[in-house]
């Protein structure tokens, strides 16, 4: 309960969501878990983890109960496993206004992380080769997403099919493998012997993640692994060296805590000799780079989905959309500023979190206004920064003077 409880504190936080609006929910499946079973103090549902239809139907039945009970509520889906993750978003989006943070939200934060870093060094979307380490639901998401805005930058479908190479367990997820599920496929690059496939069309085998960057040579590199060192110093100097020697390669590795990042900003930096802008799922430190600071921003969701909620919500849209953390993306990255930008960080200050929620809630609902989804804006006038200023709740404390001990103290014995 503690992580949605904290999404929501974050709602109320950012964008103003007044917390008796909002409520936290833990959909308990059970668990296969023997001491949990056995144990006489566990508290959750006290049966086999439900899977299949069952499970299905447990879903289903909370989201209509949503819809019978809060019409037009906004649900946040938030840590399911990854095949449910994508299955259940898919069945849901059209539906009710809903989406799922671990894939749209941190979807949207990379590309804007992308966004800005591509403005760092003078380059466009269309110029990027990217690669996106780890295949869950996470890596999915970001490669959907930026396949969305390079094709709303016009590149070709062939260029846009080549740029975003998707790397599993097995290395390199390209149409040549028979073992893909329909999410990873979806994403397939060509099987192209060089371009990270060992042999032709038809090849089952892929090469490792070093080779994998020597032959595609990303200037963009994204890890959702969720285990540490990935981001070998092999792999990153591959990356390096594969670039001109004055282009600036872009390094996100995202898994948190700390303890699985994909690799540390001040190796990254050390190792392509201090030319990568670095960007991290969890907070570290600044890096010193010849006598200065480099800043490392946080690819953090809390720049995303609140502004995309209460966008959401002040619309009344009926669905939360892929172009809506599309546009909730550049706006993020328009927030960092070009002053920002020259530290290296690619991301907005958290001091500054509640202004960009803002600015998001309004692009999105704006955006669903142009969609023909807003049944706000089917009653009449309808403006959406004005609608979002007007719903953001500012918290307002009763003033409080303390007294001196003594004076405390007779007050009581009085």
């Amino acid at each position: 309960m503690a992580i949605p409880i904290g999404k929501l504190a974050l709602y109320t936080a950012a964008c103003g969501i007044h917390p008796s609006l909002t409520l936290p929910v833990s959909l308990d499946v059970g668990t296969d878990n023997p001491w949990l079973l056995a144990d006489p103090l566990y508290l959750g549902f006290r049966a086999p983890r439900l899977r299949g239809a069952e499970y299905d139907a447990l879903v289903e039945a909370f989201v209509a109960g949503v819809e019978e009970v809060w019409p037009g509520c906004l649900i946040q889906f938030e840590d399911f496993k990854q095949h449910n993750a994508l299955r259940l978003i898919d069945r849901y989006q059209g539906r009710v206004p809903s989406f799922n943070d671990d894939i749209s939200g941190t979807a949207a934060v990379v590309l804007a992380g992308v966004l800005a870093g591509l403005r760092a060094t003078g380059r466009s979307l269309a110029d990027a080769r990217i690669v996106l380490v780890g295949a869950g639901a996470a890596g999915i998401g970001i490669g959907r997403l930026l396949r969305l805005a390079m094709q709303e930058e016009d590149v070709p479908p062939e260029v846009v099919r080549e740029a975003i190479a998707l790397v599993d367990t097995k290395g390199l997820v390209h149409d040549g493998r028979t073992d893909l599920e329909a999410s990873k496929a979806d994403l397939a690059v060509p099987a192209v012997a060089g371009a990270g496939v060992a042999g032709g069309a038809g090849a089952v085998a892929t090469l490792d993640l070093v080779e994998t960057i020597r032959a595609r040579r990303p200037t963009v590199l994204v890890g959702t692994t969720g285990v540490a060192g990935t981001f070998s110093e092999a792999a990153i100097r591959a990356m390096a060296d594969a670039l001109e020697p004055a282009e600036r390669p872009i390094v996100l590795p995202l898994s948190n805590p700390t303890s699985v990042a994909e690799a540390t900003p001040a190796d990254v930096i050390a190792w392509t000799g201090g030319r990568a802008i670095v960007a991290t799922g969890s907070p570290f430190d600044a890096v010193e780079v010849d006598g200065r600071l480099q800043d490392v921003g946080q690819a953090n969701n809390a720049f995303i989905f609140p502004g995309v909620g209460l966008g959401a919500i002040v619309a009344e849209s009926r669905a939360v959309t892929d172009r809506m953390f599309l546009l909730a993306a550049r706006e993020l990255a328009a927030q960092v500023g070009d002053e920002r930008l020259a530290t290296g960080a690619l991301y907005p200050s958290v001091a500054s979190l509640r202004a960009v929620s803002r600015r998001i809630a309004v692009v999105v609902a704006a955006e669903a206004v142009a969609a023909g989804l807003s049944a706000a804006a089917e009653r009449g006038l309808f403006d959406s920064e004005a609608e979002v200023d007007a719903a953001m709740w500012w918290p307002a404390y009763v003033p409080y003077t303390p007294s001196r001990a003594g004076e405390r103290r007779l007050r009581v014995e009085a």
